[in-house]
């Protein structure tokens, strides 16, 4: 019998026909990606009309998920599975069914390497030349990535991928990094649907600066975990909730999931049971250490059997110059830092698990980059357990360091390890962190894994591969092209090379013939397997305002690195047109990408808030130094209009800086209260004798400079409705900053407390202004660094 003719049922079949259609013969060069015309009808009622659902944008068939995975501040020479001391089973993991990368570069420090990564471009070319917080007003160092160069995780969403970010950020304008934005440079306005971590360079991964999305959150330590729960844990909760989620709610929607943890970045911090895993373990000291790494990589295949060990350079200590105390030290702070980078693999190890769990890691795309930028020079060298106060010339002794020995990495110290262990974690190679000239700033681990793409699990990849080749790369993995256009703006060239060919052979030749690198007046130059490089001649532990040398001025080393992998043989004096010839190409690429000017400084790059009048009202705040008004070494004060409710108020009106140096204005019991803490050296507070009664109140901290220099002492009252209560004597004060990450806040106290209380500390009474009045420094006085 002929079946009746069924309107739903064509519809439907129209439906799905134009469907198909339409994921077949979308152009994913012009973003966002034009949606198909109305196939049904319209009539003038429901009942003459068709209906037609608009099909769903898809990601392309068979397009993989993606984990992008970055570690801070870690050299070569530091992971297990690259030779290091320090056990990496998931990283370990990830090698023996994928393939590792041994000529993998990035570009000598954080935000550049960021910038690079997501676009695809050289760091210069989006105007990331160096950190945002370092930025100028020149183009290559604006720190504003253009909209001509939209992120990779942008594109991924404009073609139907669900996107997540977790840990550091790094990338927004420094003048932009506040809770009023703009935010056109935030995680979740580039492409990201979900963003939980930091803004900023590093944080406390006890007491972390957190945001989500565009706000202020704190975080929340599970139920009798105070003790032992840091940033690295809470991260992975996070990304493992997103991606169950996900997997619940959409489960053929590949995902993008960018985890960048922040760790190992100074503070190092971890839970006391990782650190003690390691107790004993570093005993050898950093020149044994590389000879033992050494041996290590040639065995793992890691580097080549002729690769040389590059001797310690003559500014950095012999370890057996250092006393018996010292060395307790040094290697304390080793373990400290072994501690934090296998609890780091360790937790991205649960993420992976939790893709596993979904039964998705089989089409899972993971990228494992071990390193942003080698490891950190910047921790002087002896190491320190509270860095700003090194860095604000302040390091402790020896003898003070062998107090604190077994709370180092924990929630009351900041620590640093020395220089010595940051160039052994850059075996074989030279220098490290900021030094792009030489491979110890510019050559990381790199693991891919991806079952359903790679069938050669356990290889190596020697190919000179670059980290702007990790964008082009997942979009080919993706089979989604690179865009002309996003949002109606066309797209600078993307300078990355995919290196999805790699994959599949190990005898590929290296796409990319020429790379040069710059950080800080630092610059190399690579074309053809030589590699000509030029170190500004600053050292990143040396904190300075003494005018800097001229870049330009400083002469060429020049390395075969087709022969001489570590860059071991100096052949600049026996090649010199070979030198010239490199240093036209490093001017050309300069040119090219907005490389000049060369800028060597650390300091005085950006300006602070100008005026001597600042009001804020609460729930402000959340203020990275470039946003703070520059009080140090100046005569100030601070008058706080609040009004007490009817029982008692408590609670943070003002503060800066955390539990490593700062300070807070401060209602606790009731009473003003003011603490300066200089870097936990000498910590001062002053209080009102009395709790304040209900109602309107006037407090006052008057902060009265010495003069005469930086650092110098300062007189202190404290006043109720402008009635002296409290005074005390400061005999020094801060030189340069409390903090570079540790906020400065109105209302409250975020991540970790200046004063005696338990962060955030919300105020609980009105606030209704607080002024900060900085007395104008004299034409002749000395300015802060």
């Amino acid at each position: 019998m002929r079946r009746p003719f069924s309107p739903l049922l064509c519809t439907l079949t129209a439906a799905c026909v134009a469907t198909a259609m339409y994921a077949q013969a979308q152009d994913r060069t012009v973003l966002p990606i034009a949606p198909p015309p109305f196939t049904g009808t319209v009539g003038s009622s429901f009942a003459n009309s068709t209906a037609a659902p608009t099909p769903p944008l898809r990601a392309p068939t068979g397009a993989p998920n993606v984990l992008l995975v970055l570690i801070d501040d870690a050299g070569y020479g530091q992971s297990g599975t690259f030779g290091g001391l320090v056990p990496t089973p998931t990283l370990d993991s990830l090698a023996a069914h994928g393939l590792r990368y041994n000529r993998f570069h990035v570009t000598a420090l954080c935000s550049p390497t960021r910038a690079a990564l997501l676009t695809g471009r050289n760091n210069h070319a989006v105007g990331m030349g160096t950190i945002t917080n370092l930025a100028t007003d020149f183009p290559g160092y604006n720190a504003s990535i253009p909209k001509s160069a939209a992120l990779l995780p942008q594109v991924l969403q404009m073609n139907g991928y669900a996107t997540a970010a977790y840990g550091k950020w790094h990338l927004i304008p420094e003048s932009e990094d506040k809770i009023s934005g703009p935010f056109d440079h935030w995680p979740t306005h580039q492409g990201f649907d979900e963003f939980y971590g930091f803004l900023n360079g590093e944080t406390d991964q006890w007491y972390p600066e957190l945001t989500s999305g565009t706000q202020p959150v704190e975080m929340a330590a599970p139920a009798g975990r105070k003790a032992d729960f840091t940033l690295n844990e809470d991260l992975a909760d996070h990304a493992i909730r997103w991606i169950k989620s996900e997997k619940s709610l959409s489960p053929e929607k590949p995902f993008f999931v960018y985890f960048a943890p922040g760790a190992t970045h100074t503070p190092l911090q971890a839970p006391k049971a990782w650190v003690d895993k390691f107790r004993g373990q570093f005993d050898m000291g950093w020149d044994k250490y590389r000879e033992i790494v050494f041996e290590r990589q040639k065995k793992l295949g890691v580097i080549p059997k002729d690769a040389k060990l590059t001797p310690r350079p003559k500014e950095i200590p012999a370890w057996d110059s250092l006393s018996p105390d010292e060395k307790k030290v040094a290697s304390r702070l080793m373990e400290v830092f072994a501690g934090f980078m296998a609890q780091t693999d360790h937790e991205i190890g649960r993420v992976i698990d939790a893709i596993r769990d979904t039964g998705q890691l089989d089409n899972t795309l993971v990228l494992f980059i071990a390193g942003d930028n080698g490891a950190s020079l910047e921790g002087g060298l002896q190491g320190t357990g509270n860095i700003m106060g090194a860095i604000n010339g302040e390091r402790e002794s020896t003898a003070e360091m062998l107090k604190i020995l077994d709370k180092l990495g924990g929630p009351e110290t900041t620590p640093h390890y020395p220089v010595g262990w940051a160039w052994a974690g850059d075996t074989p190679f030279q220098w490290g962190k900021r030094i792009a000239s030489h491979l110890g700033g510019t050559r990381d681990p790199l693991v891919v894994f991806w079952p359903k793409g790679i069938h050669d699990g356990g290889a190596l990849r020697e190919q000179f591969e670059d980290v702007t080749d990790i964008a082009p790369t997942v979009l080919e993995a993706a089979h989604i092209p690179i865009p002309v256009e996003v949002n109606g703006v066309k797209q600078q060239r993307m300078d990355g090379m995919s290196m999805l060919a790699t994959f599949a052979s190990s005898n590929v030749p290296s796409q990319r013939t020429t790379q040069y690198f710059e950080m800080l007046g630092n610059r190399a130059i690579y074309h053809d397997g030589w590699m000509a490089a030029s170190r500004s001649g600053l050292l990143p532990w040396v904190y300075t305002t003494q005018p800097p040398p001229d870049p330009n001025r400083q002469p060429w080393e020049l390395y075969h690195l087709s022969e001489d992998y570590s860059e071991a043989n100096d052949v600049a004096a026996k090649n010199p047109d070979k030198v010239a010839e490199l240093a036209v190409l490093f001017d050309a690429e300069a040119k090219q990408n907005r490389v000049y000017p060369l800028d060597p400084r650390f300091g005085g790059r950006q300006a602070r808030p100008e005026g001597n009048h600042f009001r804020y009202y609460t729930g402000t705040g959340h203020l990275y130094l470039s946003l703070t008004p520059a009080y140090e070494n100046k005569s100030h004060k601070i008058t706080a209009y609040v009004t007490v409710p009817n029982g008692q108020a408590n609670g943070v009106l003002m503060a800066d800086g955390g539990e490593g140096g700062g300070f807070s204005l401060y209602l606790k019991n009731g009473r003003p209260t003011y603490t300066y803490n200089y870097f936990k050296r000498r910590i001062t507070t002053i209080a009102s004798p009395a709790p304040l009664p209900a109602g309107p109140a006037k407090i006052t901290l008057e902060f009265s400079y010495d003069g005469g220099g930086i650092g110098k002492g300062a007189n202190i009252t404290l006043l109720v409705n402008d009635k002296p209560v409290a005074k005390q004597r400061l005999p020094e004060t801060v030189r340069m900053a409390f903090a570079f990450e540790d906020t400065f806040d109105i209302g409250e106290d975020s991540a970790s407390p200046a004063g005696d209380y338990e962060s955030p500390f919300p105020f609980t009474g009105a606030i209704q202004h607080i002024d900060l009045d900085i007395e104008p420094q004299p034409s002749n006085a000395s300015a802060a660094p």
